[in-house]
């Protein structure tokens, strides 16, 4: 059985080597980036200060999906447009570059205003016309808003990078877009307590992980009062700092777990489905900390 499991760790596809190679590499450039930030921090303010980590990681994981798995990808890019496998290579180039300019804070003005622009142009050319096709489709809905609120995360640290007015409305629109997800999903989480947490996706609890109702149910109290606070700018940065806490102990306590019983299964499938719900999760923390690192202490 012990040797069953080994073979089946290591006998995985190009993908999913891809995946996991990018997502390491990053984490370690983003940690020895954040790591005088880390230092100086105290308290929860040491987990605000890995936002940059939390959001370039998961890109970079996306990116070498898109650059080793691109022909599978193509689908996904509306039929018209012309070049579609270009441009599922070119985006996958795209987040990489974009994760290792957020993972060292280098030219992040760019890096996150475009990535924003990227994502919000997805949600206007694929999520929002699939979701008024099936209105009553919960997770198209949830699948639009974290399109929105990954956008707006990098508008977000595009504006922290930026300072200014214009910095000032990048955040806000990110702010406003992260109180709304927030509290939406808030709400699923009382009606759906079976589904995964975080962002509630189709995915269900595994039973064999404790105490999954209650996790669920407290996860949604913490979106709803964080996001109110969220959307009506009241006491922003502890409810965002707090939330993007929450939502990091749910990756590595809930997402951790389900990603080595993923890797573990000899089905490529389940182990890109477990990478992927990791580092969406992941991504989704990033954008609430990226919040909490842009608001002003006095908050």
């Amino acid at each position: 059985m012990h040797t069953t499991i080994l073979a089946a760790f290591f006998e995985i596809s190009r993908t999913v080597v891809s995946m996991c190679s990018a997502g390491i590499l990053l984490f370690l450039v983003a940690l020895w980036a954040a790591k005088t930030d880390i230092a100086r921090a105290r308290g929860l303010d040491k987990i605000v200060a890995l936002s940059n980590l939390c959001f370039a990681a998961p890109l970079a994981v996306f990116g070498a999906l898109h650059l080793a798995a691109a022909e599978s990808l193509m689908p996904m890019v509306p039929s018209y447009m012309p070049w579609r496998l270009f441009w599922a290579y070119f985006f996958g180039f795209a987040l990489l570059a974009a994760s290792l300019s957020i993972a060292t804070k280098i030219q992040m003005r760019w890096s996150g205003l475009l990535f924003g622009i990227a994502m919000f142009s997805f949600v206007a050319m694929l999520d929002i016309p699939g979701s008024l096709a099936s209105p009553r489709d919960r997770f198209g809905w949830t699948l639009t808003l974290r399109e929105m609120l990954f956008g707006g995360g990098g508008w977000i640290l595009a504006g922290n990078a930026m300072r200014g007015q214009g910095g000032s409305r990048l955040i806000t629109v990110g702010r406003v877009i992260i109180g709304i997800a927030a509290i939406f999903y808030g709400v699923e989480h009382f009606l759906h307590p079976a589904n995964v947490p975080g962002v509630p996706l189709e995915k269900l609890m595994p039973a064999w992980i404790p105490g999954h109702p209650l996790v669920s149910y407290l996860t949604g109290a913490i979106l709803l009062v964080a996001g109110v606070c969220i959307l009506l700018d009241k006491k922003t940065r502890m409810a965002a700092t707090y939330l993007g806490t929450w939502i990091v102990l749910l990756v590595v306590f809930i997402y951790g777990p389900i990603l080595i019983a993923a890797l573990a299964d000899p089905s490529t499938g389940v182990k890109i489905e477990g990478i992927n719900y990791f580092f969406d999760t992941l991504l989704f923390a990033g954008a609430i900390l990226a919040l909490a690192s842009a608001t002003p202490r006095t908050d």
